[in-house]
């Protein structure tokens, strides 16, 4: 018989019924009516044209032929059973895996991934470090954490703010100590500028300080956050920082903030086919994300 074409309803019921020598408590374990599993065994002995069970008053008691198909579905369903086991045990070991954007995962992701496997040791998470737009149908990934200027609408896509963004200068304690001091905004001309992806962030930050946007354009120029940090830190120049990014450098001292005021730049936002269609270990990961980031959004900020 072709495999596209076995009863494999009939056969169910047949080694379950056969297993349990009963109609009635088969029915029970397929969750289906007696009726129905001795409609199933009948259509299957009509058309094997032999008799599997023998039928007495109150119970049954299986054939020759019966005994051995017997044990051989049995076989057959306990290997089905055991690959489907060991199918659900791959899928459940499977990374979870996140697209992010590049300088999130360096600055802030990374360094607290060891605190999401801490709460959740059974779930690996995969990083890839992207900042174009995700096509899930052709990524691996089932989430993604992406920045946008403004409001995000992307295609195809649900997406929820995670943090603001909020820039502000910011330098190495070892550069403010053997420069200038910095007690007003225009003394930042007397210091190397970093800028990151062009200049308009840094415009926008003198215009809100009181100052001419093009006061100060002179500096190397990177194109992510992952980049300037660093530089920062090591005492490069000034950059306008990301709070949500350097806000452990400035807890940990690597960088200081000279002043109070911050400018939005924006947002991160948790980008994902379905925000309320996640499996669990995506949901664990949001739900970890939400958390960390909300404690960070009530301890971060400038100091005076």
């Amino acid at each position: 018989m072709k495999r596209g074409r076995l009863p494999l309803t009939a056969l169910r019921s047949f080694e379950s019924a056969g297993r349990l020598l009963s109609f009635t408590e088969a029915a029970e374990e397929l969750f289906v009516t007696q009726a129905a599993v001795s409609r199933q065994i009948r259509e299957l002995e009509d058309s094997l044209g032999t008799r599997l069970f023998h039928r007495h008053h109150r119970r049954v008691s299986l054939t020759e032929t019966g005994a051995r198909l017997l044990g051989r579905l049995t076989e057959s369903f306990d290997a089905i059973d055991e690959a489907l086991r060991e199918a659900l045990t791959a899928v459940s070991r499977a990374p979870l895996v996140i697209s992010v954007e590049p300088g999130f995962a360096a600055c802030w992701l990374v360094s607290r991934l060891d605190g999401f496997r801490a709460l959740q040791p059974e779930i690996d998470v995969e990083v890839l470090s992207d900042p174009r737009l995700i096509e899930f149908r052709t990524s691996r990934a089932a989430l993604a954490i992406r920045y946008s200027v403004g409001a995000a609408d992307w295609p195809r896509v649900e997406a929820r703010l995670l943090v603001r963004s909020f820039g502000t200068p910011v330098l190495a304690p070892s550069l403010l100590a053997t420069g200038p001091p910095l007690q007003r905004p225009e003394d930042l001309a007397q210091y190397t500028l970093l800028y990151e992806d062009g200049r308009q962030n840094w415009s926008a930050w003198m215009e809100a300080a009181g100052l001419p946007s093009h006061s100060m354009s002179r500096g190397p120029l990177y194109n992510d956050p992952a980049l300037i940090v660093p530089a920062a830190v090591r005492g490069h120049g000034v950059a306008l920082g990301d709070l949500a990014l350097v806000s452990d450098d400035i807890a940990a001292g690597r960088l200081i903030a000279p002043f109070d005021l911050k400018v939005s730049f924006g947002g991160y936002w948790l980008v994902a086919p379905s925000l309320t269609a996640l499996s669990p270990a995506a949901e664990a990961f949001v739900i970890w994300l939400s958390a960390s980031l909300n404690i960070q959004n009530d301890t971060t900020a400038v100091p005076d």
